[in-house]
């Protein structure tokens, strides 16, 4: 599941000709407006996961403050669909490039 993540959070939208919506906003758009876009992104990546990722439900992404002002990292949240134990969690953190590491 993480590698599926990462794949699709390290899309960019318009990047797939068939599917034009696929994928995150490219942070290089929302960076001039950081910290203020960090919501932005937050939203793009738990409506892609609804939208893209149907093994999971009740995704909740909630950004993880560092000490580093240019460290941006997420906490993914959510339930495997027919599971009935406790949510899955995954980590994010954008590296140089604007790509994004899940673990």
């Amino acid at each position: 599941m993480a590698a599926h993540l990462r794949a699709l959070l390290n899309t960019r939208q318009g990047d797939s000709v068939a599917a034009p919506d696929l994928g995150i906003v490219d942070f290089a758009e929302l960076v001039h407006d950081f910290p203020f876009s960090i919501s932005v992104l937050q939203q793009s990546i738990r409506t892609t996961l609804l939208k893209f990722e149907p093994r999971l439900k009740h995704v909740s992404v909630r950004h993880l403050p560092t000490e580093d002002p240019l460290e941006l990292r997420f906490e993914i949240s959510g339930q495997l669909q027919g599971a009935t134990h406790p949510s899955l969690r995954f980590h994010t953190q954008m590296r140089p490039g604007g790509k994004l590491e899940v673990w």
